[in-house]
């Protein structure tokens, strides 16, 4: 990665490539929940985003399918982290259900889309800037 310069955005990208299988996922959580902690997020932001995570993979695994793998690219900004999941499943759930209320409820936007090898959900979240209600404690 190269040094910007003055005025310049930030940004790191790393990929992580798992079977895709659900025991693997402990381990795509763990890498949401410290990048996430990098950006500085407050506790209650990374648990989220380690929820929104764990479910966009379950939503992207295919239990008809083996061999395939689950790729989770993550691009970290001034503030904010991209996370873009890609998985064998062939098709996602109605935008209706609750697996997106869920993932809406979580991070600030999420986009979806089928290919032929797969389908792929995209997870982004801006860190919240200044207090927030019940972030503080009494000392």
């Amino acid at each position: 990665m190269s040094t910007p310069t003055a005025g310049e955005p930030t940004s790191d990208l790393v990929e992580l490539r798992v079977p895709a299988d659900p025991a693997y996922l402990t381990v795509v959580r763990t890498a949401s929940a410290g990048l996430a902690a990098r950006l500085d997020l407050t506790l209650d932001e990374i648990e989220d985003l380690r929820i929104a995570v764990d479910e966009a993979c379950t939503l992207l695994l295919d239990p008809a399918t083996t061999g395939r793998d689950l790729v989770a690219t993550f691009r970290l900004g001034d503030g904010s982290l991209e996370v873009e999941v890609r998985g064998p499943a062939r098709e996602l759930p109605e935008r209706s259900s609750f697996a997106w209320a869920v993932l809406e409820a979580l991070v600030g936007e999420v986009f979806t889309g089928t290919s032929s090898t797969g389908a792929w959900i995209v997870l982004r979240h801006n860190r919240v800037v200044g207090p927030t209600s019940g972030s503080s404690v009494a000392v």
